[in-house]
């Protein structure tokens, strides 16, 4: 077998997806690298609204059994929010029955039907993380550099110049044109960020009718509103209509919305695939490719399973049975 377990690992991209994957590495004693096109304030992952919920993602077994991991390591970090930004707060998923999801739902502690004084239509109460994600890149950013990584901002052409003994491909959307995969597909996602009246819970709610999806996240010092779903939108403008249907959409449920002071529109695309692409190539040259892309809006929730499993393919390790 190719000799994977000396020299350097170098890791493409600096999403959420990328620097966990890099800390998985490096804190198995590997020597790891991230090259990154722009640091991990400019990422689509600093977009992402980032409640842990398995959002359009597939394999579903497999997606299940990453977010559960990752819930686990998720309640862990919740206990020192103000360092990793990640909180554990109660919400209500709309529209949702316990029984039409898939059977990771059966092993998330709490999470049952809303009764009426929860919510007038069918849902789901639960007690989930959400991350704030700036906080939390800026936390993993620095635990991967703890572990005695290293960054580099780094604009990757061709994954064949990347010269080190194994390589692993975290670039989003960007696979499209790199690998190239026209698999990957945005689906473009608008919010608007609002200071928060004094909301405490969180609400999900897709409108399947109209076509909209409504979400309000809580944090201490903001909301942020959503959202979109767009698919095959490139556009990274926000749009003044659609944010403010946005804020009407959710003001509807919160009327102390409409007045809060609206602090920034943000856009972000997500890496929609078929299926996660989670595979380890060997090049001609004895090199390791592993491929880690895909995640579509579900890379926050799955994180740190995926994570894992990336840093074992990377290693020459067996991949852990799927229960």
């Amino acid at each position: 077998m190719e000799n994977t377990r000396s020299g350097d690992v170098i890791v493409v991209g600096g999403g959420v997806i990328g620097l966990t994957t890099a800390v998985a590495l490096a804190e198995r004693g590997r020597r790891v690298r991230v090259w990154a096109r722009e640091t991990v304030e400019g990422t689509t992952s600093a977009v992402a609204g980032a409640l842990w919920w398995p959002y359009h993602i597939r394999p579903k077994a497999l997606a299940g059994e990453w977010a559960l991991q990752s819930l686990s390591v998720y309640r862990e970090l919740a206990a020192r929010p103000e360092e990793t930004g990640v909180r554990v707060v109660e919400g209500v998923q709309g529209e949702t029955r316990l029984d039409a999801l898939e059977p990771w739902a059966a092993r998330v502690p709490g999470l049952r039907a809303t009764t009426a004084e929860e919510y007038a239509g069918t849902g789901l109460w639960a007690r989930l993380p959400l991350i704030d994600m700036p906080v939390h890149l800026r936390w993993l950013r620095e635990r991967f550099l703890t572990a005695g990584g290293t960054i580099e901002t780094r604009t990757v052409t061709d994954l064949g110049e990347v010269e080190a003994p194994v390589v692993v491909n975290c670039t989003g959307l960007g696979a499209r044109t790199l690998v190239p995969d026209p698999a990957v597909r945005p689906q473009r996602g608008q919010l608007v960020i609002v200071e928060n009246p004094g909301i405490r819970t969180w609400f999900v709610s897709t409108d399947a009718e109209a076509g909209t999806i409504t979400y309000v996240f809580p944090h201490p010092d903001r909301l942020v509103l959503g959202g979109t779903a767009d698919d095959d939108e490139w556009s990274l403008t926000p749009d003044p209509v659609v944010a403010r249907a946005i804020v009407e959409r959710c003001a509807a449920l919160w009327p102390e919305i409409a007045g809060a002071r609206v602090l920034d529109h943000r856009v972000g695309l997500r890496p929609v695939r078929d299926a996660v692409r989670l595979e380890r190539q060997v090049l001609p040259d004895g090199r390791v490719l592993v491929h880690h892309y895909g995640h579509g809006g579900a890379g926050v929730t799955v994180a740190w399973g995926c994570a894992q499993e990336a840093a074992g393919l990377a290693l020459g390790e067996e991949p852990a049975a799927v229960l």
